[in-house]
């Protein structure tokens, strides 16, 4: 409200300390806000509390991998901020010569990442914040919800023939709510800013949005320069001193890092680095990984359920393992009954829809729908036998040594039990059959 007087939140201030010593950033001592004054309206005081000259913190890193190659990210600087309005523009809402104001985020606390140009593709940027969105959502800084508006971010695009060594004009580009259309923002603003030095033209420094409709960028308004923004001291507030020991007590208390659960998961685990990759994207599907892990000690097969089964389901209705229906200790239930030859993998897969679905533990399921795997070897050999009878030429194929053919009267015979007969003693029954 316009005379309330500003306030430190420690809260955040503490956040965004996290988020420098998780990226290897240098917090320094002594740091303090700075008004930056622009007209927008979006901003009813005419000014941003920002930090300029003293930020929290500097020179740091986020190591990022593409397709196998690893490359390091430089940061120039983490800073506070308090955030501005969001403008909403009626052409979203049917009224095309209208723009509203939602003043609701205003003063809310920003703490903003600034990076090197370091990045070389937009695949590269893309990486890049992947990783970035991984590490705050370990260290518990931010939920990192793109919709909801807790993670933004802002793209400066510039290009420069092969051999310079000055960059080129940058375009800053903005409206970016999801990684997909950052990475095919930058991708269009390179193929622009290509076609206009190609032509002989100069690359405009401006500020562009992105219609992920047409999925092209428009321009908003004309880059300003810093000196633009007449930074000076924010008189109402003092600057922040922050010591070593205040520095030693948040290190003590900082979570696992990404980079170091993966080294866990490889060394404790055993699994491939790919999967490690996957589980560790998210802290939520980690420790779910892990606490299906402390119950049953099989970490390769719960690694297939978990990415192939778990997530497709939840892909389907667009949620994330937070918000899973299916808990990790029916997951195990379920993974112990297949283990135990209660039932097959096939019959798993029907059981886990309905467990996501139903949100029932695996055994009443199977219960009900009378879903038991079939284990007693004479009720398997009258089936096999049938089979066999109705399938002479494939018969004979085996036994003029063409074996793989097995696979289709299996397949027969799980098709005749309706996936419910053990698969292993179906084969031996057959093989066993066919060598007489």
């Amino acid at each position: 409200m316009p005379g309330v007087l500003p306030v430190l939140n420690k809260r955040f201030l503490e956040s965004s300390m996290r988020a420098c010593l998780a990226t290897h950033c240098t917090i320094e001592p002594m740091n303090r806000f700075a008004r930056k004054n622009y007209f927008y309206p979006d901003l009813p005081k005419g000014y941003q509390i920002s930090q300029f000259e003293l930020p929290l913190g500097t020179k740091g890193y986020i190591n990022i991998n593409v397709n196998g190659t690893k490359k390091r990210i430089g940061l120039t600087r983490i800073h506070m901020e308090e955030d501005a309005g969001k403008l909403i523009h009626g052409i979203n809402l049917g009224s095309p010569g209208k723009s509203y104001v939602d003043f609701n985020r205003t003063g809310v606390p920003l703490c903003e990442v600034v990076s090197e140009p370091d990045m070389r593709s937009a695949e590269e940027a893309r990486a890049y914040l992947t990783e970035l969105k991984t590490i705050l959502e370990y260290t518990e800084v931010s939920d990192c919800n793109m919709e909801k508006g807790s993670l933004r971010c802002d793209a400066n695009v510039s290009i420069r023939p092969f051999g310079q060594k000055e960059f080129g004009t940058r375009a800053e580009l903005k409206n970016l709510n999801s990684f997909k259309f950052i990475q095919k923002a930058i991708e269009y603003e390179v193929d622009r800013q290509t076609k206009i030095l190609d032509q002989g033209e100069t690359v405009k420094q401006e500020t562009r949005l992105y219609d992920s409709d047409r999925n092209e960028t428009l321009p908003m308004r004309s880059k300003e320069e810093a000196h633009d923004y007449r930074y000076f001291p924010d008189p109402d507030l003092v600057p922040i001193v922050i010591n070593e020991d205040w520095v030693a007590e948040l290190q003590n208390t900082m979570l696992e890092l990404p980079e170091q659960k993966r080294e866990r998961f490889i060394k404790s685990y055993g699994i491939p680095e790919y999967d490690v990759g996957v589980l560790t994207s998210s802290k939520h599907l980690a420790d779910y990984f892990e606490q299906c892990a402390s119950l049953f000690p099989h970490p390769k097969i719960i690694s297939n359920w978990l990415m192939g089964d778990l997530l497709r389901e939840l892909k389907k209705d667009g949620k994330n393992i937070a918000d899973c229906p299916v808990s990790p200790s029916a997951l195990v239930d379920l993974l112990k009954l297949i283990n135990s030859g209660t039932i097959s993998g096939k019959i798993a897969k029907v059981v886990l829809e309905e467990m996501y679905q139903t949100q029932q533990l695996p055994d009443s399921i199977i219960e009900k729908k009378g879903l038991k795997q079939i284990t007693d070897s004479s009720a398997i050999e009258k089936i096999v036998d049938q089979i066999i009878e109705s399938n002479p030429s494939q018969v004979e194929e085996f036994k003029g040594g063409k074996e793989k053919v097995i696979g289709y009267l299996v397949g027969q015979v799980m098709q005749a039990s309706k996936g419910k007969a053990n698969p292993s003693m179906v084969n031996k029954l057959l093989k066993e059959k066919m060598s007489i």
